[in-house]
């Protein structure tokens, strides 16, 4: 039997509202509707934007909102295909590494009983979501370390983490790890300071070619 293609849509629909009001009244996570690939072009309306269909615009991110009014709003009428951007820095932050690096990290610091918040897989990365950090504390981390290497990045203030179903890029992102609730209400993050030296060995071993652990 063939799939109703209306039904498919819109059952997609369903599940990006669904995701946009759970990250934002139960995560409380600032929401955004991201951009869309539409003729194989981002919908910004720049013909070499560099991440097409994986960023915001309009609106920007600066109206990343919590508010389930907004959100409703946003993904029932305005823009019921765009996916479901996560903003960073306020209530919650990510560091990122190469997908093959955050699989050994996730392992090893599983193995230390480190406990891990959630984890996104994203086109060819993983993200760790952590609690919020400044630049400047998370200077000062990395400026004791050895080296740090360009392939690790940080989803700190301004920035933002693309969310299933879909999420943009191509719709390749995935819960590695839900996010779970905290005691007292929200998702219960870890901070990233006891994280970022594994996170670091993880993806300089990754380039270095050796074998990690």
């Amino acid at each position: 039997m063939r799939e109703n293609p209306r039904s498919s849509r819109s059952a997609a629909r369903a599940a990006r509202l669904a995701e946009a009001l759970a990250a934002a009244v139960d995560h409380r996570w600032p929401v955004v509707p991201g951009t869309l690939v539409v003729g194989g072009a981002c919908s910004c309306g720049d013909p070499d934007c560099a991440v097409p269909g994986a960023h915001p615009y309009d609106p920007s991110l600066l109206a990343a909102t919590t508010d389930a009014r907004m959100v409703r709003w946003w993904w029932e009428r305005q823009s019921p295909d765009a996916p479901v951007l996560a903003a960073t820095g306020r209530t919650v932050s990510a560091v990122s590494l190469p997908a093959a690096a955050g699989v050994r990290a996730i392992a090893y610091l599983g193995a230390l009983r480190l406990p891990l918040g959630p984890v996104l897989a994203l086109p060819g990365r993983y993200a760790l979501l952590v609690a919020p950090y400044s630049l400047d504390v998370l200077g000062e981390m990395l400026v004791q370390l050895p080296w740090v290497p360009g392939s690790l990045r940080y989803h700190g203030a301004g920035g933002f983490l693309p969310l299933p179903p879909g999420g943009g890029a191509g719709g390749q992102v995935r819960w590695v790890r839900a996010p779970r609730a905290a005691a007292d209400g929200g998702v219960w993050l870890p901070q990233v300071g006891p994280l970022l030296g594994e996170l670091v060995e993880a993806t300089v071993r990754l380039d270095s070619g050796r074998s990690a652990y």
